[in-house]
């Protein structure tokens, strides 16, 4: 004859259970903004692999990089060449050799595009929801962000974008409908509240 269990069992099988369970729910798209908005500026290091279908090894480019939530992105270039780039959320700039910021022309989309750039790397998850349907799985301390696009145009550029990461963003990976990929790796990231008085002039081309 079966053992009836207690009511008490009951209830401690049935809070086991749910303490198990609360990872899979307990962090959810809104928490992964507001987590990343608590840092509004961020630096670190890049490592940056391009994958060709066309080449045996991926093109890798390293540097350095200031993120600000409100001003844009100082992509600083620093292996194999020396290049240093400003993306704005209307623009992108190019360091002259004599220090001066030169505005890029830009083809039709390329201004949406830059923007959505910044919108990944700074965790802006509900502007994202716009173009892409999102999945994000893991923790607070570890987290992955799938984004499959949504738009006709972005579906012929992207199969999807996978972003992933803990306190900040660490790794973005960026997969292309032709078969190639770029990988960007954000190494040592730290997280700022300010400018400092040569990132504030970089802001302001």
């Amino acid at each position: 004859m079966a053992r009836r269990q207690s009511p008490r069992y009951r209830l401690a099988a049935a809070a086991l259970l749910a303490a198990c369970a609360a990872p899979a729910w307990a962090f959810n798209v809104n928490d992964l903004q507001a987590q990343l908005r608590e840092a509004p500026i961020v630096r670190g290091q890049f490592v940056q692999q391009k994958y060709l279908r066309s080449l045996p090894q991926p093109l890798t480019s390293t540097g350095l990089f200031t993120l600000s939530s409100q001003d844009g992105l100082l992509w600083e270039l620093r292996a194999p060449l020396h290049q240093d780039l400003l993306l704005t959320p209307t623009a992108i700039f190019r360091r002259d050799d004599g220090g001066k910021w030169q505005a890029l022309p830009q083809a039709a989309g390329a201004g949406r595009e830059t923007r959505m750039f910044l919108t990944v790397l700074s965790g802006d998850t509900q502007s994202l929801q716009d173009n892409f349907d999102i999945a994000l799985s893991g923790s607070a301390a570890d987290w992955q962000l799938v984004m499959t696009p949504k738009s006709p145009l972005l579906k012929q550029i992207f199969t999807d974008i996978r972003i992933s990461g803990g306190k900040l963003v660490q790794r973005i990976e960026l997969r292309e409908t032709q078969g190639d990929k770029t990988v960007m790796e954000m190494k040592n990231a730290r997280a700022d509240t300010r400018l400092n008085d040569d990132e504030r002039r970089d802001f302001n081309p």
